[in-house]
């Protein structure tokens, strides 16, 4: 049996007024005790500070230590003491992404679903009348070029309620509730505007009003689509299912950057920006192609610390042969 002193890192958790505490693992040495472990046992005392909510630091450290990590390893002795942090109430990651990409497929439909256009069948919904008028001040008409974004913008975040439901993988269990609040709708107000409709002199006699035109993005942004699933379930087959895993991912993109993903979600927000040349989805596309380029980098560093001199080293983050 291995014994280890934990103690509030800070301000007193409410969750467990009970610490500092002395916390026994029974049939575990330092060799093979983990954090997981300890916190277990931490759970197992204050049943209402569970697991995902612990962040377990050696003491006066901030560094977080992982679920695997062995108590020898991370250089904790018989009796040695370990500081323990509540991260807050935790939501996991498949119920973050549902509910804002349901968000936004509901804020489109009530956006987009009013007067149709030439050629196009009604959609039927009683807020047909009433939230254009809301939105707008009156009915829209729409131009071809908003319908093939409100099919662009359906199809792309109900393939990612399929891919949360049935592909995706994530490393981290949970995320802090609070940031589900964090990631707003970002869906363009202006797209379904009237400055796009039909009637408007921004798309008649236009390039936005050409079909061959509309129809040449629609075939890239398809392509992109399709791409990126391709590429996440390129990555689901990576990482068992339980694990952490990971394996130096290969082919169809990845021999180019590590993270084709982010660079063929980008290229699908590029066609939607290119198309409409609305600000705001100019807005929206740098915006998130920053927080991917961001993300990609640290993936692109931890392959790079994980594998060493067998990740390949030509290969870019997130844009093939730039960067």
């Amino acid at each position: 049996m291995v014994s280890v002193n934990v103690s509030a890192a800070g301000k007193p958790i409410a969750l467990a007024r009970g610490l500092p505490t002395v916390v026994e693992l029974s049939g575990k040495q330092l060799e093979d005790a983990t954090i997981a472990d300890v916190k277990s046992a931490i759970a197992r005392e204050f049943p209402g500070f569970y697991l995902d909510r612990q962040k377990i630091t050696l003491k006066d450290s901030k560094n977080i230590l992982g679920d695997d990590i062995t108590l020898k390893v991370a250089g904790v002795a018989e009796g040695g003491e370990l500081s323990v942090k509540d991260l807050g109430p935790q939501i996991s990651w498949k119920t973050v992404f549902m509910v804002e990409y349901v968000s936004v497929l509901y804020d489109s439909w009530l956006r987009a679903t009013d007067v149709p256009s030439p050629g196009w069948p009604p959609v039927h919904s009683p807020s047909n009348i009433l939230l254009p008028k809301m939105f707008y001040g009156g009915p829209v008409h729409h131009s071809m070029l908003q319908r093939y974004v409100f099919a662009f913008v359906i199809l792309h975040f109900a393939k990612r309620e399929l891919e949360t439901l049935f592909v995706h993988r994530f490393s981290h269990a949970t995320m802090p509730f609070v940031n589900i609040f964090k990631n707003g709708l970002a869906l363009a107000y202006s797209i379904y505007s009237p400055v796009y409709g039909a009637a408007s002199p921004y798309i008649l006699g236009t390039v936005r009003n050409d079909p061959l035109y509309i129809q040449a993005g629609a075939a890239i942004w398809l392509f992109s689509e399709i791409s990126n699933l391709i590429t996440h379930i390129k990555l689901r087959k990576l990482r068992p299912a339980g694990s952490r895993k990971r394996a130096i991912p290969q082919g169809y993109g990845f021999n180019l950057v590590s993270v084709p993903n982010y660079f063929f979600e980008f290229l699908g927000w590029l066609v939607i920006a290119a198309l409409t040349g609305s600000y705001v989805a100019w807005i929206f596309l740098v915006i998130s192609t920053y927080q991917m380029y961001v993300w990609a980098i640290k993936k692109h560093r931890a392959y790079r610390k994980e594998f060493g001199s067998n990740y390949p080293k030509d290969r870019k983050a997130m844009f093939p042969f730039i960067a």
